[in-house]
């Protein structure tokens, strides 16, 4: 019997001081007019998390070991890039993946509006089914106080072929 594997996964990001003219990248979507997220990479805090649940469903590491500040190629990159790339090397690792599920914790930017469209860009470079939801923290912590965003995720893997790797 084949039994699927759960991951989680977890990504903060500070907002960039005011007067930095980064782009806000958040769920593979650009944010006009909103402050930047900072990072090694586009500080992308949703794909990053969708990657690490990725990662610890599959138990091939986490974010930094795949991605990590010691990866220079990767400075900059686009959180739907670090998606692609881990969703193939949890493939590679002989799994299937099942869904993620990704929510961020923020009072900006404004996400409903393009939740199906964020869906829609993250879904096509995980090669599965991503949903996204927001919420905020009633002003509470750093969120609240608009310092940063956090994002929680949760994927789903299944292994393929003749070894059951979730034993």
């Amino acid at each position: 019997m084949t039994i699927p594997l759960v991951g989680i996964g977890v990504d903060v990001h500070a907002f960039e001081e005011d007067g930095n003219d980064r782009a806000l990248w958040l769920a593979g979507l650009e944010w006009p007019g909103e402050r930047a997220l900072s990072g090694h990479s586009d500080g992308d805090a949703v794909a990053h998390a969708a990657c690490d649940a990725l990662f610890s469903a599959s138990g091939v590491g986490d974010l930094g070991t795949h991605f990590g500040t010691s990866r220079p190629e990767f400075k900059g990159a686009s959180g739907v890039t670090l998606l692609k790339e881990a969703a193939r090397i949890v493939r590679d690792a002989g799994f299937e993946i099942g869904n993620v599920a990704v929510q961020f914790v923020g009072n900006r930017p404004k996400f409903g509006p393009r939740r199906e469209e964020a869906n829609r860009v993250l879904s096509e470079a995980a090669g599965a089914k991503v949903t996204v939801t927001a919420t905020t923290s009633d002003g509470l912590g750093y969120e609240g106080a608009q310092q940063g965003i956090t994002a929680y995720a949760t994927a789903l893997v299944y292994p393929v072929g003749a070894e059951d790797k979730s034993r």
